[in-house]
């Protein structure tokens, strides 16, 4: 059997056992049976009410920012032809956190401060985009350069932010910015994002194969290497938007599933766009259950496992590459 399908075949099944070690896992774990009855819609007993309420839409929301974490990251590690491209290299989580902390300093609610932080990402994306170009030139290292500058800049009015702040907002403010997905209850928007985005980056999964081969071969095989970068930048940038948005700053999910999956079945992107998405969100939803279950009542920031975890991992890899 091809490799890459027996890989492709492996996270389609594991991404459904997942979801159920999600559902099945917490301070009150629930057997298979009533697990089950649950999810048939049985309304007695708590198990229905912990199931609905609390665990399903929280582990749908940590599939769908995982998901879109990895497709962001593998989209621009091509764009930038940068192996160490994650989705918050461009600032994109920057200005998103500057939003969302304002948001709380003002004491708004959960709404507000979701949309105030996916518009602080539009905004980044925006100033970042309209920075690099200089009339139609328009190349990798002045994106990348641009986009490290203003996170630096984002990064600044975070520092200052985080010291006007009253000491009751400050943990909260931190949670949010290591990544936290205890009040990730609306999964809805991401999913539809998630599944938009994956069609249009299969769409443009031959053009990424020969653009990694160069801008001069791409060219000559009929693939337009300017408009293919916008249409990447524009697309990784709203995945990353949406996936800040709803679970703040998650690192290393970006940075690590790609480089996985190119170990275990080659950069074709036919395979790596939907390996990356299986990936990515089993990791995190993996993640989060941890995160709530191995302190509980204690929970912790899923970010500070996925850093954990993520950075072994990519010391292995690197290690693997040289």
């Amino acid at each position: 059997m091809n490799r890459r399908l027996l890989v492709t075949l492996i996270l389609l099944a594991a991404a459904p056992l997942s979801l159920w070690f999600a559902l099945s896992q917490g301070s009150v774990p629930i057997g298979t049976a009533d697990l089950w009855q649950a999810l048939r819609g049985d309304h007695a007993g708590t198990e229905y009410l912990v199931i609905h309420e609390l665990r399903l839409p929280r582990a749908l929301s940590a599939f769908a920012v995982g998901g879109l974490l990895a497709l962001s990251g593998a989209l621009l590690q091509v764009l930038l032809r940068n192996p160490l491209a994650d989705p918050y290299i461009l600032g994109i989580s920057g200005g998103a956190s500057v939003a969302a902390l304002l948001s709380m300093l003002c004491g708004l609610g959960t709404g507000w401060l979701r949309g105030n932080a996916f518009l602080g990402a539009v905004l980044s994306m925006l100033i970042v985009f309209g920075l690099s170009r200089t009339g139609t030139v328009w190349t990798q290292n002045r994106l990348l350069l641009t986009g490290v500058v203003v996170a630096a800049g984002w990064g600044a009015a975070i520092s200052l932010i985080l010291t006007i702040a009253p000491a009751a907002q400050v943990q909260g403010m931190l949670f949010w910015l290591i990544g936290d997905l205890s009040h990730a209850n609306q999964p809805g928007t991401a999913w539809m994002v998630l599944l938009m985005g994956l069609v249009v980056a299969m769409w443009f999964a031959r053009p990424l194969n020969l653009l990694m081969r160069g801008e001069n071969i791409a060219a000559t095989l009929g693939v337009n290497p300017a408009r293919l970068r916008i249409v990447i930048y524009i697309l990784a940038s709203s995945l990353t938007a949406m996936a800040v948005t709803l679970a703040g700053s998650v690192g290393f999910v970006g940075l690590i599933i790609p480089h996985i999956l190119r170990l275990a079945g080659g950069s074709d992107h036919r395979y790596l766009i939907c390996a990356s998405v299986l990936l990515g969100g089993g990791f995190l939803t993996i993640a989060d259950t941890f995160s709530r279950s191995l302190m509980a009542p204690l929970q912790l920031p899923v970010g500070v496992l996925t850093a954990l975890l993520g950075v072994p991992v990519f010391l292995y890899l690197l290690s693997r590459a040289r």
